[in-house]
């Protein structure tokens, strides 16, 4: 009887198929298979852990037990189970050096797809067979759903897979064909994918759990959803289909000129899907073309980026340590892509604070709510140091930039010089109009859009106001007249001067109206009702402080805000009045500041 050649195969072999491969070849026949129990222990550990190599592993060897049935082929288990301290050095190469052993013992060739095996086993005298698990790259099944203008590809068990095609702000959702993909049809794409990312050295697994499977293979982003994480089997497959040149984008020199040479804290925002990380993208390759040393974080690695940078995901899943070897070699500036989590936000801080150039790609709605997502996570006088530039993206172009600065000034909206505090400033970085403020009110920190309060009143309306108060003046020597919208005005009068101002059925405020083309609101001053005295507002942790003259001490005075009121109150022996901002009075206070209403205060006595 013919002696049969003998194979102790390793879990390397094992799970990339190449063993099961070589049998269903006819390569290995008239043979004995001996599987080191160490080997099923692994993958059963792997499996346990929900590591998806392995159940594949194990899923391999009922392949390779079925197809060994018919060509002559026996298999038997050898060797002992490892051992506690086995398995706590797996990683040291424990279970490889069992695995080695039993081929040694039994003058066995060991089958290995592990090149330090293989030679380690020459060392030793080991007979080996080293199948090199890098192999020529073949075109996938789902590749045939790609065109030039597929973006990515919505798979899911039990119905018809669907296309996004098109490019950012015309991007369509359509149905691939008319058959629906079963269980089977996913599982057999799974497969194929795990057997090139196993297979090729420029693929691999950003995550590895039994029911979730991120992959970048080549230009591909893969994500494996399984039960109990989705109600059913579904694979999405994305594929950039867009790059561009830095110059290629439509916007002003003065913007290029920032980007080239004075911006450092750059945040790109935008909806999903808008061409964030295309820009992003440019903005990086147009810094690597001008010699700088430029590298990127990303989880997954999604820009499509040159070969001169360099792109890093997390360590042990943690980019503060990847921060940290940022820091040792030192580059010029670092592209993160996408800043989501607070420690995210924590690691741009630090790397810009450390003087890193840093490019943060962040969605939003909107360019405001890309910088409030800052706010709360870091100290609010350093967030302009952090950010300089705000780019927002919007259907692959950019609709708006925004600057930030820091000053010292009373907010718009507030009259007290006592109030001033550092402000930052978000203006337009066009036409430098200030758009919002950040500041920090009581215990809060606020953001006011301030374009409305800054309104200028024009030469016309300043023309108009001079003939209303002409007119006025002969009812009441002292009229108030404040514009509060277009063609609209406000007027503040004696009580004994209104009726005279409207006439008989509104007759004279009527002619009034037609003439000066405005809608005229008369109202009666407040004054009437007693003597209006002047105050200072100051701000003191928790509490407002209205302080009055010493002649107004003890005296009983009633609060507005605007022709409002708000409430009465005897005025102290420390001349003022202390609410507390929670109260509702001091909710009305703060909110006539923030709006820059008019606050009175009338003494009664």
């Amino acid at each position: 009887m013919e002696n049969k050649i003998k194979i102790v195969p390793d879990t390397s072999i094992i799970i990339s198929g190449d063993l099961e491969l070589e049998i269903e070849k006819n390569e290995i026949k008239n043979a004995e298979i001996l599987i080191p129990l160490a080997v099923i222990d692994e993958l059963q550990s792997q499996a346990s852990k929900h590591k998806a190599i392995g159940f594949t592993g194990l899923e391999n060897l009922k392949k390779i037990l079925n197809k060994s049935k018919d060509r002559n082929i026996s298999i038997q288990y050898l060797g002992n189970k490892p051992t506690m301290d086995d398995i706590k050095l797996a990683r040291s190469g424990r279970i490889d050096a069992i695995i080695l052993d039993v081929a040694r013992m039994n003058n066995a060739i060991l089958y290995t797809g592990d090149y330090v095996q293989a030679i380690v086993a020459e060392i030793l005298g080991v007979k080996v067979n080293y199948i090199s698990q890098q192999k020529e790259y073949e075109k996938l099944i789902f590749e045939k759903f790609f065109d030039a203008e597929t973006s990515s590809i919505h798979i899911k068990e039990d119905t018809i897979p669907k296309a996004k095609e098109g490019h950012p702000g015309n991007v369509q959702l359509k149905k691939i064909g008319n058959d629906i993909m079963s269980k089977a049809d996913i599982q057999e794409i799974i497969e194929q994918i795990d057997y090139t990312v196993r297979s090729l050295d420029n693929t691999y697994y950003e995550t590895n759990i039994n029911s979730l499977q991120i992959v970048q293979l080549n230009n591909y982003r893969i994500a494996i959803v399984k039960p109990p994480i989705s109600s059913a089997l579904e694979i999405t497959i994305v594929k950039p289909i867009m790059k561009k040149k830095l110059k290629e984008y439509s916007m002003s020199n003065k913007l290029f000129q920032r980007i080239s040479k004075q911006a450092e804290g750059i945040l790109i925002s935008g909806k999903p899907g808008s061409g964030k990380t295309t820009l992003a993208t440019s903005i990086a390759e147009y810094y690597s073309e001008q010699n700088k040393l430029v590298k990127t974080l990303e989880s997954p690695k999604d820009l499509q980026v040159n070969n001169d940078i360099t792109q890093y995901g997390p360590i042990d899943n943690d980019f503060t340590k990847t921060a940290e070897l940022l820091l040792l070699i030192r580059p010029d500036y670092t592209i993160f892509d996408e800043v989501r989590k607070t420690v995210d936000f924590k690691v741009f801080t630090d790397l810009r604070l450390s003087g890193v150039g840093m490019i943060g790609v962040i969605h939003a709605n909107d360019p405001i709510n890309s910088i409030q997502r800052f706010i709360g996570r870091l100290e609010l006088g350093i967030i302009s140091s952090v950010i300089d530039t705000v780019i927002f993206v919007q259907d692959g172009m950019i609709k708006k930039t925004l600057e930030l600065k820091l000053s010292v000034k009373v907010p718009s909206g507030m009259t007290d010089s006592d109030l001033a505090r550092p402000v930052i400033e978000i203006k337009n970085f066009e036409n430098e109009e200030l758009e919002y403020e950040i500041y920090t009110f009581g215990d809060e920190n606020i953001v006011v859009p301030v374009k409305n309060m800054l309104k200028e009143i024009t030469e016309n309306e300043i023309e108009t106001m001079k003939k209303l108060e002409i007119i006025l003046k002969k009812y009441d020597p002292q009229p108030k007249i404040e514009f509060i919208g277009t063609n609209r005005v406000n007027v503040e009068l004696e009580k004994d001067a209104i009726p005279k101002v409207i006439g008989r059925g509104g007759q004279k405020i009527n002619e009034l109206e037609a003439e000066l083309g405005l809608h005229i609101d008369v109202n009666s001053k407040i004054s009437s009702l007693g003597k209006e005295v002047k105050f200072k507002l100051n701000e003191k942790g928790n509490s407002i402080d209205l302080t009055f003259r010493k002649s107004a001490k003890g005296k009983n005075v009633n609060v507005y805000v605007e022709n409002q009121y708000i409430f009465s109150a005897i005025i102290g022996k420390k001349n003022s009045i202390k609410l507390n901002k929670s109260s509702d009075m001091g909710k009305s206070i703060l909110s006539g500041i923030l709006t820059n209403k008019e606050i009175k205060a009338i003494i009664t006595d």
